[in-house]
């Protein structure tokens, strides 16, 4: 009964039998066998006497599916007119057909409801895993979620890998896998005919047996069968997914629809994470270079570009670290954000007057010349020790801080002036004394205006490029970074909170960088000596407190974060957190 209860109830079946048994005038006893074997009778007691060889037994044949069969039987007494044995035919026929379009019937239904039942669980499949596959850009996440769904539904195989086609070549690398022992050589199973037959035509595979398999030749010894999906994106083959295992016939048909069903939500998503990589490499050698366009104009400042933008980076990720900052939390966007403003702050020093910006002393060495030839004139007509004159004034064009000694010297020299014909000439002129007497730097207010000019000239270079969404305060970053708490920053005087909190702590590192590097002015400080500076800021009131504190007593920590930021190279930015492990 097994068989015949997939498709209908016994009682059923039974009433059909009785039903026919009592139109042949309960004379013809019948029967239903399966496989030759008899499996319910009506109007006899006995199975015996069923046997469709038999005399007197006729039989029409009953289809359960493709594989089993059936029959109905009928025992027509001997002695039957033929009439009456036609009659018998007629029942037998209409009985089997009965019976036949119910089993049909049953069979459409049952079909009907597993292809709802697998469409169902297609779309619980893609319900679970589009949101999974599609949460990130990041290529070595969605192979991640691939792989993790495919062990989830719990398919066949120990073993699991995906490849991935590189961009622009048909090369395709490893990208992830599991169970395999390490120094695995699966780079081999790709060089396969079986590999690159699925790749080339986009359509999946099963093979249960692979000693049979003529495209295989034991590339990966030890496999007995395999499930190969091509990951396909609209335009090209991205990658493969391979499930396998050393045991042989584990793979049905349904498997490969549903990894098939996998592997097009992953196409879709590896295709959208190469292209969004590919516009992130565009992008960092556009902004690369823009950042190396500034450095070119002063060697003395190369590479502060992108050591500030290690810092800053490292800086706010040890903050999301800290259980003291708990209201301070930087999204892996904002860090990306970040570390484009750090290599991007001073792309304004393109539009800077070059004699101004790599100005090393406070008198060009032409100027000094001129300076020279006028003091040893003067010598010559006077009783005027030019030669001492010079060096005193040669010394005070270096210095950064001149002694209040100089600085009158260079006032009395400034007073004297020498008569040519009818024309006063003075020993210094006025634009001259202007920059010698400086108290601290050599820049005149002038000069100082122009430089700081850069942060505003940096926004108004930047807002024509059209960024990617989650630089929204990237320009303010960049605008910001040399406003101060106190309000003495520039370029428009902003005080404490009214600063961006990541211009604020942009401000610590840039600051902290410029002092420990050499520049044209000045030699490189120890982190000693930058911590002193950083502290006496902090005192003025200029930096935010409570950062530029965090910043010097972990210090060391974000030296060594800005130089794992540094040494990943990470094209998708927003897996710094990843890789960052304090």
């Amino acid at each position: 009964m097994t068989p015949l209860k997939k498709y209908i109830r016994p009682g059923v079946l039974r009433n059909f039998l009785r039903k026919a048994y009592e139109l042949v005038g309960r004379e013809c006893p019948l029967a239903i066998g399966y496989e030759g074997e008899v499996v319910i009778v009506e109007g006899t007691d006995s199975f015996t006497g069923f046997d469709e060889n038999q005399s007197g037994v006729i039989s029409a044949s009953l289809q359960f599916n493709n594989i089993h069969t059936g029959k109905v039987l009928m025992r027509v007494p001997s002695g039957y007119s033929e009439e009456s044995r036609t009659n018998c035919e007629r029942v037998l026929k209409f009985t089997t057909y009965s019976i036949q379009e119910l089993i049909d019937m049953e069979r459409a239904r049952r079909s009907i409801a597993e292809e709802a039942l697998t469409k169902y669980r297609e779309l619980a499949l893609l319900h679970r895993s589009v949101p999974a596959i599609n949460t990130s850009l990041s290529i070595r996440d969605v192979v991640a979620a691939l792989i993790n769904e495919c062990r989830r539904e719990n398919y066949p195989g120990e073993l699991g890998m995906v490849f991935l086609a590189e961009p622009g070549s048909v090369q395709f690398r490893l990208a992830v896998q599991f169970g395999f022992p390490f120094g695995s050589n699966l780079q081999a199973l790709a060089d396969s005919d079986l590999f690159i037959q699925v790749a080339e035509d986009g359509r999946g595979e099963i093979i249960n047996n692979l000693d049979k398999e003529s495209r295989w030749d034991d590339e990966l010894s030890g496999l007995g069968s395999m499930a190969l999906i091509p990951i396909v994106s609209p335009n090209r083959c991205e990658g493969v997914l391979i499930l396998a295992s050393e045991n042989k016939d584990l793979f049905e048909a349904a498997h490969r629809k549903s990894l098939a069903t996998l592997a097009s939500v992953a196409g879709i998503s590896v295709s959208n994470a190469f292209n969004f990589e590919g516009v992130q490499r565009l992008m960092n050698a556009i902004l690369q270079a823009l950042a190396e366009a500034i450095d070119s104009r002063d060697p003395f400042t190369a590479g502060h570009s992108e050591r500030v933008a290690h810092l800053a980076v490292a800086f706010a990720y040890a903050l999301n670290e800290d259980a003291g900052f708990t209201d301070i939390r930087f999204s892996d966007e904002e860090l990306r954000e970040l570390y484009y403003a750090g290599i991007l702050h001073d792309v304004g020093k393109i539009g800077i007057k070059e004699d101004v910006l790599t100005k090393n002393t406070r008198l060009p060495e032409r100027r000094m010349e001129v300076l020279r030839a006028r003091f040893q004139l003067f010598g010559q007509a006077s009783d005027f020790n030019w030669v001492e004159a010079y060096d005193r004034v040669r010394s005070v064009n270096k210095s950064m801080t001149p002694g209040k000694e100089d600085l009158e010297y260079i006032k009395n020299l400034g007073e004297q002036s020498w008569q040519v014909g009818n024309d006063k000439l003075p020993l210094l002129y006025d634009d001259e004394l202007e920059v010698l007497l400086l108290e601290y730097g050599n820049l005149t207010l002038e000069e100082r205006l122009e430089i700081q000019r850069h942060p505003a000239e940096s926004e108004r270079i930047l807002q024509h490029i059209p960024m990617q969404e989650g630089y929204d305060n990237m320009l303010t970053i960049i605008r910001q970074h040399h406003e101060r708490m106190d309000g003495s920053g520039y370029p428009d005087g902003l005080m404490a909170d009214d600063i961006f909190l990541q211009s604020r702590l942009m401000s610590i590192v840039d600051i902290y960088d410029a002092v420990t590097q050499e520049r044209h002015y000045k030699p490189a400080f120890t982190r000693s000596e930058a911590v002193k500076i950083l502290k006496k800021e902090i005192d003025e009131g200029k930096l935010d407190g409570d950062l530029a504190t965090f910043f010097l007593i972990n210090i060391e920590k974000i030296e060594i974060l800005s130089e794992r930021v540094k040494a990943t190279r990470v094209t998708h930015l927003s897996e710094i957190g990843n890789l960052l492990t304090l």
